[in-house]
Formats: structure tokens, sequence, C-alpha cells
């Protein structure tokens, strides 16, 4: 294990995790400041979403240390897991709700009593009285819905995997301006992304992957030419 950190971010220092002989993700090293956003760049099956799942206590690593606020993540995961939000590209909704019996039927499920999931779909243009079932939304109007139910916590460290999967361009400026909201609050951010141009200015530093290592590191602005042929 690592000394603790001096700085209360994010610190990962050679995390790795494999499924069987393949190791996914392969000594990472991360720093991130409080209130900071990296964005994790790499092709499919670099590693990102299985960097994501580590830090948000979802998957356990197999080597390595990640720290949070000056805690080892994992092993005080129960008290650290209500700061972190991971929103992922797969929308893991209850097809044959609504959208505010799907936060009412999560919120009960996370422990949270009594809440109301009218201003998390506002912010996301999805009328709170609407009752069709989800299933009959576009996949953009699911990513918002999914995006509404991140919204529902206040986290301190959030974590986007491929956000603007399946958006429009309202859309996708509507996570641009989330991320900004949660920043002025001082929250961490790590995101994964296919599309620099748009996310790398949302962001204050960039990584590359491939095949589970850091490959590259550098501000947003040089992500789309090192990613270029």
């Amino acid at each position: 294990m690592v000394n603790r950190p001096e700085h209360d971010g994010l610190v990962v220092r050679g995390l790795a995790r494999r499924f069987g002989p393949r190791w996914a993700v392969a000594g990472v090293d991360l720093d991130v400041p409080s209130g900071g956003a990296l964005m994790v760049l790499g092709a499919n099956g670099s590693g990102k979403t299985t960097l994501l799942r580590c830090l948000a206590t979802a998957l356990a690593p197999h080597a390595g240390d990640i720290w949070w606020r000056r805690r080892p993540l994992w092993a005080d995961r129960a008290a650290l897991r209500p700061d972190v939000v991971l929103l992922t590209h797969a929308t893991r909704l209850y097809e044959d709700l609504s959208a505010r019996d799907n936060l009412l039927v999560w919120a009960r499920l996370a422990g949270m009593t009594g809440l109301d999931p009218r201003a998390a779909l506002d912010r996301v243009g999805i009328p709170a009285d609407r009752t069709e079932p989800v299933r009959t939304f576009s996949a953009g109007m699911k990513r918002r819905v999914a995006l509404a139910r991140a919204l529902l916590r206040t986290p301190s460290l959030f974590l986007l995997d491929e956000p603007l999967a399946a958006l429009d361009p309202p859309g996708r400026a509507l996570i641009g301006e989330v991320v900004a909201e949660q920043r002025a609050r001082g929250v961490t951010i790590v995101l994964a992304s296919h599309h620099p141009e748009t996310t790398g200015p949302w962001c204050d530093a960039a990584v590359r992957l491939e095949r589970g290592r850091v490959v590259w590191s550098g501000l947003p602005s040089d992500a789309t030419s090192e990613l270029a042929p």
C-alpha cells in the first residue's frame, strides 16, 4: 500500500484488474485533484470501463491502491460509496416503469426515502408527469432518465462512462452543462470518452489507455491530435 496521499482528491497507484488471464487494467497511476476533471481516452477494449468500475467499487481490483479524500477507497468503501456516482453507457432502467417510477424505485433501493424526483427529471428535460413506460422512449431519452437517476445523489466523485452515447446535440450540451454544474460544486470528475473534441473543454487533463495501460497523458487540447492516425 502506498503512503497516504498529500492531496484529498483521487489518487490511483498500480491499479490492475484481470478477467481470467487477460489484464483489462494493468498498472494504472492517476492523480485527479479535488474538483478537477480527467478525460480518459482509448479504443474499445482499452480498459476505460473496467477502470471506472474499479473506481466506483463495482469491481474489486486485483492489485494496486485507490485513495479518495486521503482514505483507502476499497477498505472504506461502505462509508465512501455514497459519495461516488457512476453513470454508465448501459441505462439499466426498468423498461415497464415510467421515468418517475424508475427513479422512485432506485431511490428506495438505495435507502433514499421521501425523495421527490421531479427536480432531477426537470433538469434533464423530461416532464415528471409522463406516465408511459420507458421502453417507449428513444435511446437518447433513456440516457436522460439515467442521468436524472445519477443526479438524485450529490456525489463528490462523479464517474461518467461514454456519456455522449446515443445523445443528440442538445443532449450532449446537457451533459456539458451538468459537468460544469458539478465542478462548480467542487465535484471531482473522471470521464471516459470517444469524443475529445467535445468533452476535452470540460476537463483539465487527459490520459489515453491502450491494453489497460496509460500510454499518453497531457492536456485535453492536445488529445485530438494524439488520437489522429
